[in-house]
């Protein structure tokens, strides 16, 4: 392998994002062709503001289909209640085998505050700092189980190891969470949270919680400019850079073939569009465009997001990403089974494990 890659290799995901659509397998048909594609992970949006089958539900479904890709649904930090919002991401993580990651949201609409009418819309720095909140909680929740805390002795009649079972006691700014969890800590420890830092608001919570922040970004000096700060920002949180991936958000349009004729397509690179930067060319410009941003350290990887879902994902998959493992620059397998391992992060360490403290929980122990 070159020198250029010698930071290993880059990260690919695709959004399996189905206007419209009701019905669970057209996703699911989606996830396992990404994953045919040895893709990290699939993203699923979703939002109070639109009609739309709910994310977590529809992955949760996609898991038992699938062995090694990763699932990461929108889950929205607002109107939401932080306990059942962690609980929910866990049990995809148990059921997906370690597969899980959860796309940290936020609602600042009118509409969407009304179909709760539990509070006015707030400004969206506001709901960013409780998406910070919320995104501590959870991993604080996820660790109040520590690893073999879960006995189920029959023979004995225990349950539980108290010990090993711990109260959170958080207070935010607009919730509070005793704890432990319903669920224990999840295969991950800590299922991946991932944030897209593009707008600045964001861009606090990503440096000091995302394992993975998101970038839509249509030149190489805007993606690396975000990239370095938010990488001084986990530096500036006591984390190490190197823990948080950030990849480049692209829409990609691959129905026009090669070299696209219009200027900042194809061969030319993103270009910026209303929806958000937009990739039109053909499956090996995009390969270029993949293999000469990464080398160029510009990027940990990319986040694409297809015009029209099984077309450009099905060009994604057997046009680019058969092209990069061809140059040797994609891996043509799987080496672990979690998500974590996808992206070359460390299962987290149990904050309360050895602290001594404890909880008593109702029920035969």
């Amino acid at each position: 392998m070159s020198a250029r890659y010698g930071r290993g290799l880059p990260h690919l995901a695709a959004a399996v994002d189905l206007p419209e659509c009701f019905g669970a397998e057209p996703y699911v048909e989606l996830v396992r062709l990404a994953e045919r594609g040895g893709l990290d992970f699939v993203t699923l949006d979703d939002s109070f503001a639109r009609p739309g089958p709910d994310a977590l539900a529809v992955l949760s479904r996609a898991a038992s289909a699938t062995r090694r890709i990763g699932l990461v649904p929108t889950v929205t930090t607002t109107h939401t209640e932080p306990f059942v919002v962690q609980a929910a991401v866990a049990t995809l993580d148990w059921v997906s085998g370690g597969r899980a990651g959860w796309r940290i949201e936020v609602s600042a609409g009118a509409g969407e505050a009304r179909l709760f009418g539990r509070r006015p819309a707030a400004p969206v720095r506001q709901l960013w700092d409780e998406a910070g909140e919320v995104a501590d909680v959870a991993a604080r929740l996820w660790d109040s189980w520590e690893d073999g805390a879960e006995i189920r002795d029959a023979s004995t009649g225990r349950f539980l190891d108290r010990d090993k079972l711990h109260h959170v006691d958080f207070t935010g700014t607009a919730f509070s969470v005793r704890g432990p969890s319903t669920v224990p800590r999840p295969p991950q420890g800590h299922p991946v949270r991932l944030v897209d830092a593009t707008e600045r608001e964001a861009r606090t919570v990503a440096a000091r919680y995302a394992d993975v922040a998101l970038v839509r970004a249509a030149t190489p000096s805007q993606a690396a400019a975000v990239r370095q700060e938010l990488r001084a920002g986990a530096a500036g949180f006591g984390r190490n850079p190197d823990t948080l991936r950030v990849l480049v958000s692209l829409m990609i349009d691959l129905g026009d073939g090669e070299h696209a004729a219009e200027p900042g397509h194809g061969g030319g690179g993103p270009r910026a569009t209303m929806r958000g930067p937009l990739y039109r060319g053909g499956p090996v410009d995009l390969a270029e465009l993949v293999a000469g941003w990464y080398a160029d350290g510009v990027t940990d990887g990319f986040h694409l997001v297809p015009v029209e879902p099984r077309r450009d994902l099905e060009r994604l998959v057997n046009g680019t990403v058969a092209l990069l493992q061809h140059r040797g620059l994609f891996r043509t397998f799987y080496p672990g089974g979690t998500l974590r391992e996808h992206l070359g992060l460390a299962r987290p360490a149990n904050r309360y494990a050895g602290t001594g403290t404890n909880v008593m929980t109702g029920g035969t122990s």
